[in-house]
């Protein structure tokens, strides 16, 4: 199923990212030996901490999307025929390529990253360049819960990939410009289930505007349809 995933791209953004699922491939060793001793609270569904040392971990760390996952992003993405997406953690840019390809499918339109550590910001805009898809995507650097706050026009898809604490935050944040119809897709849902239980749980209370499933993707991808305002958008 790789192939066929890469094979959804033009040549010059499939080289790119065959390149970068690589070298996330390659990280993956380090990223599983420090979850190795929180193994038990991860399969008791506990919370974990992301304490401000972890992140530093973090900071030469793709965490980038699946194949699979990233080219159900792309097919989603062209099914909405989507002309505007916001992703919340861009990393070094793995899943902005595959969503700027899909908006640039679509006849145009752009991407809206946000990734809070400058050199990851970079890096990301280099590669999104490397792969022709520059003029699809703005990369917003610093805390998405401020860089998020202006978002002009309505949002057809969401990527919620971002440091899970923070994740129902961004959503609220995004939700009031997401058209009826549009699409957020939340990974590692599965993976921590402690830390997304609240999150899910908001997106299964049908007051707040979505209809919501977890897909076994990747141990758990949570699917979320935007089917009427919330609350406090319809004035409640």
């Amino acid at each position: 199923m790789s192939q066929a995933s890469f094979d959804l791209l033009d040549g010059r953004a499939a080289r790119v990212l065959r390149r970068l699922h690589a070298e996330a491939d390659r990280q993956m060793p380090r990223l599983l030996l420090k979850y190795l001793p929180l193994l038990p609270r991860l399969l008791l569904g506990q919370r974990i901490d992301f304490k401000d040392e972890a992140r530093e971990f973090y900071a030469d760390k793709y965490i980038a999307l699946g194949r699979e996952q990233a080219a159900f992003c792309y097919l989603t993405a062209r099914a909405l025929r989507a002309r505007q997406v916001v992703e919340f953690g861009t990393s070094f840019g793995i899943s902005t390529i595959w969503l700027a390809a899909a908006v640039r499918d679509n006849g145009g339109g752009k991407v809206i990253g946000t990734e809070f550590v400058p050199a990851k910001a970079r890096r990301a805009r280099e590669h999104v360049d490397e792969a022709g898809l520059g003029d699809y995507v703005e990369i917003r650097e610093g805390d998405a819960r401020e860089t998020l706050r202006s978002i002009d026009g309505e949002v057809d898809f969401f990527l919620n990939d971002g440091f899970p604490m923070l994740a129902l935050d961004i959503l609220k944040l995004v939700a009031p410009h997401m058209r009826r119809g549009a699409v957020v897709l939340t990974d590692n849902v599965g993976h921590f289930r402690g830390n997304y239980r609240e999150y899910v749980a908001y997106l299964r209370e049908p007051r707040n505007g979505f209809q919501s499933m977890t897909m076994p993707i990747r141990a758990g991808t949570e699917y979320s349809v935007r089917t009427a305002a919330g609350p406090r958008e319809s004035g409640e």
